[in-house]
C-alpha cells in the first residue's frame, strides 16, 4: 500500500509531482478541509488567477457541479485513513469553458503525525492538452425546466407515455421537447442523448435518479 508523502516547504509541490504529469505539473497543496493553501505558477495559469485568488478557497469550488459528489467521497476515503493515493477524471471550470482532466491526489503527512496533514492535488500543464480534454461545454444554462425534466426521465429509462403522465404533457409534446434536446446536442438518438449529457456534466455523476446540473437550467 502507497505511504503517505512528507512535504516539506513550498519546492516540494513541483518535486512531489514531477513523476506524475511531467515538469510542468499543475500541482495545489490543500488543507484537510480541501481549502487551497499553496499552488505552483502551472496551477495559476490552468485556472486564470493568480496565487492570492485561488488561496483559501475550497478545491471543490473549481470543478463542475456534476463531479463534486463523488470527488468528495474520494477524498473523504483519503483523510479516513482508507488510501493515501488515488487517480480519477474531473471536470474543471475555467472562464468560459470546462474540461475534462486526469487527477492524481497524494496524502501528505506533517514529520511524524500519523493523520493527514494536507493533501496534493496534480493536473497536467495547461500547454498541449489533447484533443480529448479539450472544451467540454460552454458555461451557459441550456434547457428549459422542461427540457431538464424529460432528460432526466429519459437517463431514468422512462418511456414517452408514462413521461407524458408525470408532466402533464401530452405524448406529442414530449416528442417534440426530446426532438428539440437532440438538435441542442447534436445527437442522433435517446441513448446518445445521455451519454453526450454526462460527458458535458450537464447530469450529476453517482446520483440516482439522474439529475440536471441546476447550472444548465434557465
Amino acid at each position: 500500500m502507497d505511504r503517505p508523502h512528507t512535504l516539506d516547504g513550498t519546492g516540494a509541490l513541483d518535486a512531489a509531482a514531477a513523476g506524475v504529469y511531467g515538469a510542468h505539473t499543475s500541482v495545489a497543496c490543500l488543507d484537510p478541509t480541501l481549502t487551497i493553501q499553496q499552488v505552483n505558477q502551472e496551477f495559476d495559469r490552468r485556472f486564470g488567477s493568480p496565487a492570492e485568488d485561488l488561496c483559501g478557497r475550497s478545491f471543490c469550488d473549481l470543478v463542475h457541479p456534476s463531479v463534486r459528489q463523488p470527488l468528495m467521497q474520494q477524498f473523504s476515503r483519503m483523510l479516513e485513513g482508507k488510501r493515501h493515493r488515488f487517480a480519477t477524471e474531473i471536470i474543471t471550470l475555467g472562464q468560459d469553458t470546462a474540461h475534462t482532466l486526469p487527477l492524481t491526489a497524494m496524502a501528505v503527512r506533517g514529520g511524524h503525525i500519523p493523520d493527514v496533514a494536507a493533501i496534493l492535488v496534480m493536473l497536467p500543464a495547461a500547454d498541449g492538452e489533447s484533443a480529448d480534454s479539450g472544451v467540454v461545454v460552454p458555461r451557459k444554462k441550456l434547457l428549459s425546466e422542461v427540457d431538464a425534466r424529460i432528460l432526466e426521465g429519459i437517463a431514468a429509462g422512462v418511456s414517452t407515455v408514462p413521461l407524458a403522465a408525470r408532466l402533464y404533457l401530452s405524448r406529442q409534446g414530449v416528442e417534440y421537447h426530446v426532438s428539440g434536446l437532440l438538435r441542442k446536442l447534436k445527437v442522433p438518438n435517446r441513448a446518445a442523448l445521455v451519454s453526450r449529457a454526462y460527458s458535458m456534466g450537464v447530469l450529476k455523476v453517482g446520483t440516482w435518479p439522474p439529475k440536471v446540473v441546476e447550472d444548465f437550467v434557465k
